[in-house]
């Protein structure tokens, strides 16, 4: 897909800190939660919800009461005769939500049309799903834990998600000290956005984030929880996850609890709602690709290339890219493959180190695109990540700075 007139108004999209799972978030529901948060970023933004003319929500493991997800949450935050979609693409979620908003904008017609998407999902504490089976030796129902029994399981590729990363560095050459070697450089560009208290998340994060239960406060968040320092002594004391693997816990990336929202809209509105005139975001283009059964770490790289090619820009014209690393075999995959760098991938942090929430992963990473592309006065950036199933989604946008 090609976009010509959907944008992106500076300051108007947030994340919450991303905690560790069965952290700080193990009990907020997560449609609530978002609620709040957006609320919250509209409020400093000084954006009136009922300006919105859709809000998209981005959702992928079920909450209590989550059948009503989008229409609860519009009503939660102030707009309750607002409607629009809710998507479910496992990590690339965010994407799609992107690129379903920017669709409805190239086709509204209205100068001022004006779209909220809110990403949001809990992996702690998630749904076990009971379905009847009354053809079962006693009618025994069959049992599925929604996040751990997925995240080990592809019922098409008939294989854990974590062999999709064996499978491409046994053919790719890609040995556990590379592998390891990623993850300490990973570490040290999250610890660039640590910096001076850390300046580079304030410029996006939400914070501090009360969580109550009833009228009791039991933690203050102030930002991602459940990041842990590492180094290459105890990066090898680690066993490989599978038996004869070269991946380790240390080379892949953690569930998390979290949720980020953005404003997209046409170029006109931007300026009108932008905290920084001088900044014009624009979103160019979207991609998705597939690559064979059981090879998830490859796919990014065909949906970057298109993403590239219907935005009529090659690798040399980009000057940031976020990756979503579940392990960094994808990282390293894409960068020999597309000739980027490793050390310019994921400045500032990445999924691999702040964790992997589902739907709003995607949307960090394009918010901290968004921001590194800022510091650096502007340029194209590049976004894609794998997701379930082999696929992978890219977006491409422009940041001009005058």
């Amino acid at each position: 897909m090609q976009f010509s007139n959907t944008f992106i108004p500076y300051g108007c999209y947030w994340s919450t800190p991303f905690v560790r799972w069965q952290g700080s978030f193990a009990n907020q529901n997560a449609i609530t939660f978002a609620a709040e948060i957006t609320t919250r970023a509209l409020n400093k933004c000084e954006i009136p919800p009922e300006i919105f003319n859709s809000v998209h929500l981005g959702i992928t493991i079920p909450q209590k009461h989550s059948f009503y997800g989008q229409t609860w949450l519009s009503g939660l935050i102030g707009a309750p005769t607002i409607t629009g979609s809710m998507i479910a693409q496992a990590c690339a979620t965010s994407a799609r939500v992107i690129a379903n908003s920017a669709s409805e904008i190239e086709t509204s017609n209205s100068p001022n049309y004006c779209i909220l998407t809110v990403t949001c999902d809990r992996t702690s504490n998630g749904p076990q799903v009971l379905y009847p089976n009354p053809l079962a030796p006693g009618g025994k129902a069959d049992l599925e834990n929604w996040v751990w029994d997925n995240f080990g399981y592809d019922p098409y590729a008939k294989n854990p998600m974590i062999q999709t990363a064996e499978n491409v560095a046994r053919d790719a050459g890609i040995t556990r000290e590379d592998q390891e070697e990623v993850v300490l450089l990973r570490y040290k560009q999250y610890a660039q956005a640590l910096k001076n208290d850390s300046e580079f998340l304030r410029r996006f994060m939400i914070t501090p984030v009360e969580v109550k239960s009833g009228k009791r406060i039991i933690a203050n968040v102030e930002e991602d929880e459940g990041v842990h320092t590492t180094t290459a002594e105890r990066l090898a004391r680690l066993k490989p996850v599978l038996k004869a693997g070269t991946v380790t816990y240390g080379a892949q990336t953690h569930p998390s609890d979290g949720n980020c929202g953005l404003v997209l809209t046409t170029q006109e509105k931007a300026k009108e709602l932008s905290l920084n005139k001088d900044i014009e975001i624009q979103v160019l283009s979207f991609s998705q690709a597939r690559s064979k059964k059981g090879y998830m770490p490859t796919a990014p790289v065909p949906a970057a290339q298109n993403a590239l090619k219907y935005a009529n820009l090659s690798v040399d014209d980009i000057s940031a890219t976020k990756l979503h690393n579940p392990f960094t075999v994808n990282d390293i995959y894409f960068s020999r493959e597309m000739g980027i760098p490793l050390d310019s991938i994921n400045n500032y942090g990445s999924s691999l180190v702040w964790g992997h929430p589902q739907a709003p992963t995607g949307m960090r990473l394009v918010i901290e695109l968004i921001e590194e592309l800022a510091l650096k006065n502007g340029g194209y950036g590049l976004f894609a990540g794998c997701s379930a199933g082999d696929s992978a989604a890219a977006i491409v946008i422009n940041v001009l700075k005058n």
